[in-house]
């Protein structure tokens, strides 16, 4: 790439910053987390190269990590800003405190940049650093420069002429009185959707599991409610931190996806530094609520978020294991509403529990790759099945979920039955309709209108709604006839 822009000329250069600026996302935080998804190891050898300094942190990230820098959330109102600059005779750098590699293969896939700088394992390329070496590299010329955040101050103070881009009015009254010629660009409003998708309040539907043995064993004292409310919301802390940490973890399969690839993290509509913080703050909150309430029930959710880790950073790529983990961590929920009340959980519910949601993990799976199939691939993306596979799935998913239906049918046979409900036949009810339910969630998937969860698809269906109410109503005749 041509570095000569030091030349005389009556113009400023435009140099742009790449993180937050340039790019929807921090180039740190990327390497991190796909070197982190590549191998588990990657956060110690990062934390012995920040003994060393922050531009040998970067280096050792970016040796680590895999970042396809065609899939990056750039912000379009930027790039169209560096394209009408170019367009008008100027010339344009891109200069970040990112590994230069990288910042590289950036600037040749964009094709709008004279030069590229950046950190090189030494130098980090950032604050005075940077300010120094554009007011050296620019003296004939001078500069314009485009940043987003704090640490550009001493940059803008150099520049000729200050842009910022989406900075909050504190700065931007700051930078007005720093540097002649200020613009501030405003690209992504602020909002609270992108944050309440990436925890998805939505999939704690999965958590109300943790009443079940509550409901079975009918304790309906109010303490037990309380105690059984207290273990969902820290369930569902727990569970949330795990789907961000997830969606980060997954960020380079999400771009690749054609629906996931709007998710929070993968768009850039929620910066993954943010997310980072947001996930560790829910898992510090859902483990103090467990902790005021039980020590066990801590034990549970800390076993719960340590099978949650193994599976997003390696077990889900391995077949059959991923859904029997899934089935577990389904259980995991109900073992959890157990220990939170101190009630002993039923052979029978954990027997059902464990069938019916490999079932349910089957049928995920088969939705999967249903929709690789239509997409031409041959298997699913950063999973351990082929297309090829379709069938067995589906045999898992209606094997699993019918021998569900036979625990059941055995369980209202039981003794347990006979002491707590009134009329017990009409326990007979539920077995029917969950077959139905099963039998019918399978032809669904088959046919390709199955969402990847069913879980979230059952809670959206009117069928299935209906269908739980019918539970419901047997499960309420058997107990008070």
């Amino acid at each position: 790439m041509k570095n000569a822009l030091n030349e005389t000329s009556d113009n400023p250069v435009l140099v742009v910053d790449l993180d937050g600026t340039l790019l929807r996302s921090d180039i740190l935080y990327e390497t991190f987390w796909s070197a982190f998804g590549r191998h588990w190891q990657s956060p110690f050898r990062a934390a012995r190269a920040l003994l060393v300094g922050k531009a040998a942190l970067k280096r050792t990230l970016a040796r680590d990590a895999r970042i396809d820098v065609t899939t990056l959330p750039y912000d379009p109102a930027v790039i169209a800003y560096i394209k009408d600059w170019r367009a008008q005779g100027g010339k344009a750098a891109l200069v970040t405190a990112s590994e230069e590699q990288i910042a590289r293969g950036i600037g040749d896939h964009l094709g709008i940049f004279d030069e590229v700088y950046g950190s090189d394992g030494v130098r980090n390329l950032k604050g005075p650093n940077k300010a120094a070496f554009l007011t050296d590299h620019y003296a004939a010329t001078g500069f314009a420069y485009m940043g987003d955040a704090r640490a550009d101050i001493p940059v803008w103070s150099a520049a000729q002429r200050a842009i910022t881009v989406n900075v909050a009015d504190g700065l931007q009254k700051q930078v007005d009185d720093l540097a002649p010629e200020t613009e501030h660009l405003s690209t992504v409003p602020m909002a609270v959707k992108p944050y309440l998708k990436a925890v998805r309040p939505h999939q704690w539907l999965k958590n109300i599991l943790v009443f079940l043995p509550m409901l079975a064993a009918h304790h309906y004292a109010v303490a037990t409610f309380a105690q059984s409310l207290l273990a969902f919301i820290a369930f569902s802390m727990i569970a949330s931190a795990g789907y961000v940490f997830n969606d980060l973890l997954d960020l380079a399969a999400d771009r690749a996806h054609p629906r996931k690839c709007r998710r929070p993290f993968a768009s850039g509509a929620l910066p993954i530094a943010h997310g980072t913080w947001l996930g560790a703050g829910l898992l510090a909150t859902g483990f103090i609520i467990a902790g005021s309430l039980s020590v066990y029930l801590f034990l549970t959710l800390l076993a719960y978020f340590a099978i949650t880790m193994a599976y997003s950073l390696d077990l889900k790529r391995r077949t059959v294991i991923d859904i029997c983990i899934l089935a577990g961590l389904y259980t995991m929920r109900i073992a959890a509403g157990a220990v939170a009340t101190g009630l002993t959980l039923s052979v029978w519910l954990m027997a059902f529990s464990i069938f019916f949601f490999l079932a349910l993990a089957a049928v995920k799976r088969q939705a999967e790759l249903i929709d690789t199939a239509r997409r031409g691939k041959l298997g699913a993306s950063g999973r351990g099945y082929l297309v090829d596979d379709l069938p067995i799935i589906s045999q898992v998913a209606i094997s699993a979920g019918f021998v569900s239906v036979l625990v059941m049918a055995l369980y209202v046979n039981s003794p347990t039955v006979l002491a707590l409900y009134h009329y017990p036949q009409a326990m007979w009810g539920v077995c029917l309709i969950l077959l139905y339910w099963i039998t019918r969630v399978v032809m669904i998937t088959h046919r390709g209108h199955m969402d990847d969860d069913p879980v979230v698809f059952a809670a959206k269906d009117r069928v299935s709604q209906i269908c739980g109410l019918a539970i419901l109503f047997c499960a309420l005749g058997g107990a008070l006839l």
